[in-house]
């Protein structure tokens, strides 16, 4: 009778464990889809800027300084590897494309440019989803961490290795901010 209890709980213990495993394995994946989704978005926002720098360079030519800080800052955000530095070239991309559109305040052509009004448009489109992806992929990095540090799924999350994922977060208050890009 001992022996049956004996591994009655042990089946127990070995299924409890399965079902952590599983579970965070499941988070692991959502944290990866959710990192994918943001990838998506800041390709869309990659491919739309130079549009947006040509269009202001049409018309602001002595505002050299800043079309290339946009254009580094692109480049950065495009090359930059891990979520660290991931996270740090896009906060330097904001501040760029804030100031360009800065730039193009100064110049009532370009506020009129049917063109510059559209990728205007876009670009905030493409911030709001941006902005979405953000907050799916922070609530499945949370999701995941709660499971990893809590008791006693955090026994299982150790022995297998699993980490804690970190946020995709803003760095300066002033970022936290919605970019304005209206010019209405």
């Amino acid at each position: 009778m001992a022996a049956l209890i004996i591994i009655a709980v042990v089946l127990a213990l070995l299924f409890f464990v399965i079902g952590i495993y599983n579970r965070l394995v499941r988070l692991r994946t959502n944290v990866s889809e959710a990192w994918s989704g943001i990838d998506v978005q800041l390709k869309k926002r990659y491919d739309l800027i130079p549009n947006l720098i040509e269009t202001v360079k049409g018309y602001a030519t002595h505002e050299r300084e800043t079309l290339e800080s946009v254009t580094k800052a692109r480049t950065a955000a495009i090359n930059a590897k891990g979520l660290e530095d991931q996270v740090a070239a896009e906060n330097q991309l904001n501040r760029a494309i804030t100031s360009l559109f800065a730039v193009a305040e100064q110049y009532p052509e370009i506020k009129s440019n049917t063109n510059f009004l559209q990728m205007q448009q876009d670009l905030s489109s493409i911030e709001n989803d941006i902005e979405r992806s953000r907050r799916y992929y922070n609530g499945s990095v949370r999701d995941q961490n709660v499971l990893i540090d809590s008791f006693p799924s955090n026994l299982v999350a150790n022995a297998f290795g699993f980490v804690k994922s970190p946020f995709f977060e803003l760095d300066a208050a002033s970022e936290r901010a919605v970019p304005k890009v209206s010019f209405k």
